[in-house]
């Protein structure tokens, strides 16, 4: 059963206009009302109905952009990029960093619901299912399913993990390893993996898989393998440092190839061999889907194709 303004004004304790005000960010408020009223909506799991106001006809001309972080230079750049083409249609952003926590993100959630945000666009996926598929609004993902109904937008991942393969097989690398960083970089996309799992396939190699956490720990590892795939550009710089320490010479008789291919990093690193993202395109996909979910906010939108990625050889 869903909870209503009541609901909430009843648990907490206070009135129906009080936790209105508390919703809208009023500043008059104790902090003490503020915090029993945010309780209360927490324990209800309370949303503000922003879709049903969007059906009345009125907009926030606010986004919300729900990010694990602005640190990866990717993802700052993909959100400056939707920032910038957001604003030119009308919309002002609001961001917010989850991390990997899930109560964060939550909350986050629920501060956006509460400034009546039009509609979120999420790379983030702390949360279950049922969660999001309550969420009240519009919503596009990015890379992550997050609940049936919610679109996904993405990039051609497997065609990715191939190239990267097909990279390691021409440079004549022998022993290839997968590694993972799931705590901090996860492997978004089984799509990929099986994608770098054909592309070696074809030539008969073999594919290792190591977690980073073990290779840092027995740095001794390295010398068992001449090629790595990183899940991300981040990664593979810090992988061709480790290789440089021990001897190994990058793009000679040890590759690691990334994934993203931001233009800060192709800037830093041009011997990296990566996986590059079409930022612009993204950005369109993200908002001409949200956009429409906006639009049509009784109607199913279907996920668009996923966007083609390119592979860039080091220079």
């Amino acid at each position: 059963m869903t909870s209503t303004l009541k609901d909430v004004a009843k648990r907490a304790g206070v009135s129906v206009t009080t936790v209105s005000r508390v919703i809208n960010n009023y500043h008059s408020l104790s902090d003490k009302t503020i915090r029993k009223v945010r309780l209360a909506m927490q324990e209800l799991d309370y949303q503000p109905n922003a879709l049903a106001r969007a059906m009345q006809g009125k907009s926030s001309h606010f986004v919300g952009l729900v990010l694990p972080n602005v640190t990866n230079p990717f993802l700052a750049e993909l959100t400056n990029c939707l920032e910038e083409r957001l604003f030119a249609k009308g919309y002002k952003v609001i961001i917010a960093t989850t991390a990997t926590n899930d109560h964060l993100e939550q909350e986050h959630l629920g501060v956006l619901l509460a400034n009546q945000v039009d509609g979120i666009i999420s790379s983030s996926h702390n949360l279950d299912n049922e969660h999001y598929r309550r969420l009240a609004v519009p919503i596009v993902s990015f890379a992550h399913q997050l609940a049936e109904g919610i679109p996904v937008v993405t990039v051609d991942s497997y065609s990715g993990g191939r190239m990267a393969a097909a990279y390691l097989r021409e440079q004549g690398a022998k022993e290839v390893a997968l590694v993972l960083d799931e705590a901090h970089s996860p492997m978004s996309s089984r799509c990929r993996i099986d994608g770098i799992v054909d592309g070696l396939a074809r030539r008969g190699n073999a594919l290792a898989v190591i977690e980073l956490d073990e290779l840092i720990r027995k740095p001794l590892l390295l010398n068992q393998y001449d090629g790595l795939i990183a899940p991300n550009d981040e990664v593979a710089v810090q992988l061709q440092g480790m290789a440089r320490a021990s001897g190994r010479k990058i793009n000679e008789d040890f590759w690691v190839t990334g994934y993203n291919g931001s233009r800060l990093m192709q800037r830093l690193n041009p011997e990296l061999a990566t996986v590059v993202l079409p930022v612009q395109e993204l950005a369109d996909k993200l908002i001409v889907t949200l956009l429409e979910q906006i639009a049509h906010p009784d109607q199913v939108i279907e996920s668009p194709a996923p966007v083609p990625v390119r592979f860039r050889r080091p220079t």
